[in-house]
């Protein structure tokens, strides 16, 4: 799956379900972000749990990290930015400081 993909159902999704109309008319910029960072402290927990030797399956952060990026596309989508040139330029960018010769 590309971003590209990830961003036009986001949007669709978000559009077309009733339950979500409310975000698109009251979720400011901040909002979204929130949203991003509760995701993080989800992906934290979990980790802390399989850190600390609980029964955890390792999937249930695989899931809170697919939630970091799908929330990571909205809000980029609300800032008028495509996630997909975001990663491939921060990418690109870190690679440059780092000396290395692998681009996206």
């Amino acid at each position: 799956m590309d971003l590209q993909t990830l961003t036009k159902a986001n949007n669709e999704r978000l559009y077309s379900t009733p339950a979500y109309k409310r975000c698109i008319t009251e979720w400011s910029i901040a909002d979204w972000s929130n949203a991003l960072a509760g995701e993080v402290g989800e992906l934290c927990n979990v980790v802390k749990k399989i850190r600390r030797g609980d029964e955890i399956d390792v999937k249930d952060a695989g899931k809170e990290l697919a939630d970091i990026v799908i929330y990571a596309d909205l809000l980029a989508s609300r800032l008028g930015l495509d996630l997909g040139d975001c990663v491939r330029d921060k990418f690109n960018e870190v690679s440059d400081r780092v000396h290395s010769s692998i681009k996206i």
